[in-house]
């Protein structure tokens, strides 16, 4: 047998990526369906009961039901966002990493996508440091499955109830490098603050290289414009420290109350 047919033959023995659908995994044909949130968006209704609104309701009221049932009893907690795309051997891997491990040496939880990249690396961090490594995953066409050191796993089909998991159940937020996904999710607990609709908690930009320049953008471009105030780039920190990041976080949580025993 030739090595080209004999590679051919390996990789197809292999099995196809595997999609979830919220608790159901598909695969192969099965796996080439739209999301729900693409169900719930798009405004050409499939009629059939199963693909209505008012069923929806009850689908969208079970994943809040299962998120705040796994979740109320896990004490205090810090997200940490950053792109699924980072390298095992990057410097950004080994920096997430060690804002997991810190952040367990806290005694506070790890929250993150429960994807692989950063989110990967800081549930691999909580778990060598002692902690609960949390993992919300997401319903997505390259959907890949929680990383294997996520500890406390939840899958969601859909994005809101998700984010919602984040602001409810951390004291704070780490945000490494990504892409428009860490954005999304930057941007909506810059809001949730600026807006008071939760309690203020920080938000920490780990990288100067790669967050500056959106820094700057904010200041000069989106402040000056009269979009947003001044006051509202305090709501920010920007460091490339990860133990500073880490201790703003947690020095925050514990000044709210919130201790390893809670």
């Amino acid at each position: 047998m030739s090595r080209q047919n004999s590679q051919a033959k390996n990789f197809a023995s292999l099995p196809d990526p595997a999609r979830r659908k919220g608790s159901v995994i598909l695969r192969r044909a099965q796996a080439d369906i739209p999301q729900s949130d693409r169900y719930l968006l798009d405004s050409r209704e499939n009629q059939d009961f199963t693909h209505t609104d008012p069923w929806r309701v009850l689908r969208i009221q079970s994943e809040f039901v299962e998120g705040f049932g796994a979740l109320a009893g896990i004490g205090p907690a810090i997200s940490v966002f950053g792109s699924a795309r980072t390298k095992r051997d990057s410097a950004r891997y080994a920096q997430a990493e060690k804002i997991g491990s810190l952040i367990a040496q806290a005694g506070v939880a790890v929250i993150t996508g429960g994807g692989p990249g950063a989110m990967e690396a800081a549930n691999k961090g909580a778990c060598e440091g002692g902690g609960v490594s949390i993992g919300l995953g997401i319903e997505l066409p390259f959907e890949t499955g929680l990383n294997e050191w996520v500890d406390v796993g939840i899958n969601f089909r859909y994005f809101f109830a998700r984010k919602t998991m984040f602001v409810k159940y951390s004291q704070g937020f780490i945000v490494l490098p990504g892409g428009y996904g860490t954005l999304d999710e930057l941007f909506e607990a810059v809001t949730l603050v600026q807006t008071e609709k939760v309690t203020g908690f920080p938000i920490v930009l780990v990288g100067t290289d790669y967050w500056g320049p959106l820094l700057e953008w904010l200041r000069n471009t989106v402040a000056e414009e009269g979009a947003i105030s001044v006051a509202d780039l305090d709501l920010i920190k920007l460091t490339d420290d990860v133990n500073e990041a880490v201790r703003i976080v947690i020095e925050s949580a514990h000044a709210n109350g919130f201790t390893a025993a809670d």
